[in-house]
């Protein structure tokens, strides 16, 4: 797989895909003596800080999978490993979807080296987000603060941590090189309004935190762009807002109800959407809004009469707008759409005939 127009030159790699870890030992966090404080510039004090108050809350991630292979299709045994971070008390641990996909076996690692099964509670491949669940002791559960992804800047610090190669709770810094990347995923989704930092991201990080210099969690990473596998400054994290949207939906039922507004197929155009198909009695459909007709012409060849099918195209809609943005793609309108929830009425704004409208689109939950 391949990044869209931005990073035709680079290879995707999804940062999950690393060696078993070895087992490593994590320090509890502590204030520094005020003599032992004066020796480090402020800048140092924050990095420890940073991860003084986090490293308990990610941990290591190994499953067991097994791939068929060979002219025969045998069973291989794979091992993976990637990072997590621990949400609640609970026990419920936040991942990327790619690094538990298809395990077998789910082993986390703690911070203070114990190590429990997890199992998988729910997952959403359209945003490569997962959640698992471990029956540790509350204890040594220590649950991350969430932050927010709708201020942040381009330049500000940002800290990773994770587990590249297997060495766990590891610490990188860096910048927001840039913000509202996208990122395509192997459903066939793009994820929207992606973090990129030059914070070494490398394989077994995916899962880990994008942390700010207050501690809070603003992203989790998740992907690298690199001809080697290895980072070459270019990592993204989904934002925590994304996060926030999906994580209760994971833990609560399993995985994510969209909105649906019952539109089946369009045409990409200059102008914006061309309504192909509607969703029988879908929201669209019962809005009004117009997609592509089947016509039945009859035409007499000779002493027979034929009956034909041909598609009207004349009178379907076309979107150039919902939610009051303009739409010209299909990510565009699929934005507009999930970020509403089932139930919401949703504004579309269409050409028909010369002239433009307003419609009100009651959404229906996804099936």
């Amino acid at each position: 797989m391949r990044f869209g127009h931005h990073f035709k030159a680079f290879l995707f790699v999804l940062a999950a895909l690393g060696p078993v870890s070895v087992v490593g030992w994590a320090q509890a966090p502590a204030d520094l003596p005020a003599e032992v404080a004066r020796s480090f510039t402020p800048e140092e004090r924050t990095n420890i800080a940073v991860y003084d108050a986090v490293n308990r809350s990610v941990v290591n991630i190994n499953t067991k999978a097994t791939v068929a292979t060979g002219l025969f299709l045998l069973e291989i045994p794979s091992e993976g490993a990637g990072s997590g971070i621990v949400l609640d008390k609970k026990g419920h641990v936040l991942t990327n979807f790619h690094v538990v996909e298809g395990a077998k076996e789910i082993q986390v690692l703690l911070f203070d080296g114990s190590s429990y099964s997890a199992a998988i509670v729910g997952f959403d491949p359209a945003t490569d987000v997962a959640v698992v669940k471990v029956d540790a002791p509350a204890e040594v559960l220590v649950p991350v603060t969430f932050g927010s992804s709708s201020d942040l800047r381009v330049g500000q610090r940002v800290f990773a941590i994770g587990n590249p190669f297997g060495l766990e709770r590891t610490l990188t810094t860096g910048i927001i090189s840039s913000l509202n990347r996208t990122l395509p995923t192997r459903s066939g989704r793009t994820i929207k309004s992606i973090i990129q930092t030059d914070a070494a991201i490398n394989p077994g990080n995916s899962g880990g935190p994008l942390l700010d210099s207050s501690s809070r969690l603003i992203g989790m990473n998740t992907a690298i762009a690199s001809r080697t596998g290895q980072s070459s400054g270019v990592g993204f994290a989904i934002p925590v807002g994304t996060l926030a949207r999906v994580v209760p939906q994971l833990s609560q039922r399993g995985k994510v109800v969209r909105p649906d507004a019952g539109i089946a197929r369009v045409y990409q155009t200059d102008r914006g959407l061309l309504v192909a198909a509607l969703t029988p009695d879908g929201p669209a459909e019962r809005a009004g809004i117009r997609g592509f007709k089947v016509v039945k012409e009859r035409r007499r060849q000779g002493p027979f009469v034929a009956e034909f099918e041909r598609v009207d195209r004349s009178g379907a809609d076309m979107i150039v707008a919902a939610a009051n943005q303009p739409v010209r793609s299909a990510d565009d309108f699929l934005a507009a759409v999930e970020s509403k929830n089932p139930g919401d009425q949703i504004l579309m704004t269409v050409e028909r005939e010369g002239h433009r409208l307003d419609v009100p689109i009651l959404l229906d939950a996804e099936k």
